[in-house]
Parts: C-alpha cells; structure tokens; sequence
C-alpha cells in the first residue's frame, strides 16, 4: 500500500500542534504536497483543513540530497454552532489570556468605512486576508470615500495603506549572536541553514553554530552535514557549557522545539538564552498552520523574547494574505520568507515587497529602507 493512502485518526501529542476546532483529525505521510492535496480530496473531501506540515528528516548524507517525505495533520472541521453560539475568534482559551492578547499590538494596524467597491471584501478574503484586516480595510478613513473609484484602483489604495503600516517598523539587523526557535514542524533548522548559506556566500562572514541540547530531543543530522559542507564544526552546547564571545563572527544556535501549549516548558530554554547572551532569537513559523495556531505559536515566541521573524513553506501555501496580519500587527522585524525546502537559496528578504507582490498586484510595492 502506498503511503499517501496510509490514513488514520490519531491523538495529538505534544510534538503534533493542536487543533484549532474539536473534528476528527489525522495524519499522512506523502512524498510531495501535490499528492497530500490529492489524497486529502479523494479521502476525506472538500472541508478538510490542513492543521501542520513537517518534513521527515532523511538518514545520513542520501536523506540529506534525495527528495524529502512530508507528514501531514489533516483535520475535519466539527459541526458547527449557531453564530451566537461561537466563541469569538482567537479568544484565549486559559489563564494565558493576558499574555496572549497583548502579543499584537493594535497601534499600527490600519483603521479602516462601508465606502468601499462591493466586492473588495470577498477579494480580499479569498486572498487570504483575516475577517478582522478586511474589517478594518473596510472602515479605514484613509480608503473612505472610494465606492465611486474602480476595484484596481482601490486595490492600489489599500496596498498603499498596507505597506505603510508595515514599514513604520524599521527593520532590524539580526545581531551576532542569535538562536532559531521554533515549534516541531516549523523549518527552523533549515532556515537557520539558508540563513547561513546568506552569511557566508553573499556577506563572506563566518563564525561558528551551535546545537542547543537539552531534556528533549534535537535531531541535526542535516544540520551536521550542511556544516561540513561549508566548513563548520556543529558544536553542542548546554546549559552549562556557554556560548563563548569570538570577536565579530557570529555564534548562530538551533534551539530545540518550543512547546505552544506549556508555556512552563520553555522556561529551561529561555534561561539558556538569556545566560548566553544570545541577542537575536528568530522565530520560524509554518506559514502552513491554522491561523489560530499562527498567533499561539508567535505569542510563545514572544515570551521567549523573540525579535526577529521567519515564515517557511511559502512555495505551498496558496494565499498569502494571511501574513499581513503578523507584518503590520507584530512587534518582531521580519527576517526573510524561505519558498521552498532546499539548503541554499529559496530565500527572500524583502519580505513586505514579496507578500505586497503575492496579494495585491499592481500595487505599489514598498522596497527595504
């Protein structure tokens, strides 16, 4: 039997990111996303939604060049409830509440009012664009009064707008010293990868990588390899054996998995960090994840002091519209999009021109300053 047609429930773990609504959810392993696609349509129909996608690490230097498989958590949405009977979107569900609901800040979102052409709104959502953005688009007072305008021109307005909002946050060099964090699933080790290919190719700089090794496994092999290809030495480090200063060249780290739902198990990893003195922490998010599941995991990040921010798997996802939300109410400078699973390359760094080009062609597309 082929693995693309090996389907079955499963319970999730604490490695396997939680589900956004209370459907049956399973999992499939598939060599390429067009077969995942294919094999979610075929078995489990139309309404199925994809909650994760984590590749499978191969064994050795033949796992490192051939072609990688995928594992897929699928979920089947549960029935749903009488509008008034829903909970609002993205509300906490613990006693993290307060520190959930204050990791976007409101100030530089666009303050959108009904004047806008019928139809932008069902536009903008089928790009991908959130309920509350386009609510906000809708009732902006910069894009009032344009329902006599046409659709291309507003469409111009609005990336206009977006792009504005987005860059009132400058962006911020990545300091020397700075670890890659992410949950199970997200690409953190390959875009810490690509991110060192960028270093040395392109800026000749060179210094040493870390992996953190702690209570919970860490896998590399890739990472080991990819080093020795470059002419690195992947060394270990734990909590007590820190990062030594090494003049100008940088001291990079693979941290091991945060945890999304136990904030309290991160508490080992962010000591390591702040004992360290590690500046920069990127946090790598698979554009893949529920949007829910997007905010649970940037929030987790942020309690770990993240500055820096890294989307993956943008070569499969279909809208993009869903990223703007993170680029104009996120508090950390976006460090590059990684479009597809290679080592090297497959990286764009002016990540606000890239999604303005992806969502709203013909805008203006706003270049790094």
């Amino acid at each position: 039997m082929e693995l693309s047609q090996v389907i079955m429930p499963i319970a999730l773990s604490e490695t396997t990111p939680p589900p956004a609504s209370s459907g049956a959810t399973y999992k499939l392993v598939v060599r390429s996303t067009e077969e995942a696609v294919k094999t979610i349509r075929e078995q489990l129909g139309e309404r199925a939604r994809v909650l994760s996608v984590r590749q499978i690490p191969g064994q050795g230097l033949a796992g490192l060049l051939g072609r990688p498989r995928l594992e897929v958590i699928a979920q089947l949405p549960a029935l749903e409830l009488p509008s008034e009977l829903q909970p609002a979107l993205g509300q906490p569900a613990d006693e993290r509440a307060g520190t959930r609901a204050n990791a976007f800040s409101t100030d530089r979102a666009p303050r959108f009012s009904r004047d806008m052409p019928a139809g932008l709104g069902d536009l903008l959502r089928r790009s991908g664009f959130s309920p509350a953005l386009v609510g906000r688009l809708e009732s902006a007072p910069e894009l009032s009064g344009h329902e006599s305008k046409p659709l291309h021109r507003v469409l111009v307005d609005v990336g206009t707008t977006l792009g504005a909002a987005a860059r009132k946050q400058a962006p911020r060099a990545l300091p020397a010293r700075a670890a890659f964090l992410g949950s199970p699933g997200s690409g953190r080790t390959t875009s810490l990868c690509k991110w060192l290919a960028q270093e040395m190719f392109s800026r000749n700089r060179t210094g040493r990588v870390f992996k953190a090794e702690f209570d919970r496994p860490n896998p590399s092999e890739g990472l080991g390899v990819f080093c020795e290809a470059l002419g690195l030495v992947l060394e270990h480090a734990t909590p007590d054996s820190p990062i030594p200063v090494d003049g100008d060249r940088f001291a990079y780290v693979d941290m091991p998995a945060i945890s999304v739902r136990r904030a309290q198990d991160n508490r080992q990893l962010h000591r390591f960090l702040d004992t360290a003195r590690i500046e920069g922490r990127v946090l790598v998010l698979n554009a893949l994840y529920d949007q829910s599941l997007l905010r649970e995991t940037y929030a987790a990040g942020r309690d770990l002091g993240a500055t820096h921010l890294v989307f993956t798997h943008l070569d499969e996802l279909e809208h993009w519209g869903r990223l703007w939300d993170f680029l104009i109410e996120g508090e950390l400078s976006p460090l590059f999009l990684s479009t597809g699973s290679g080592l090297t390359g497959d990286l764009v760094p002016d990540v606000v021109s890239a999604v303005m080009r992806r969502t709203l062609p013909g805008a203006p597309v706003p270049h790094l300053s």
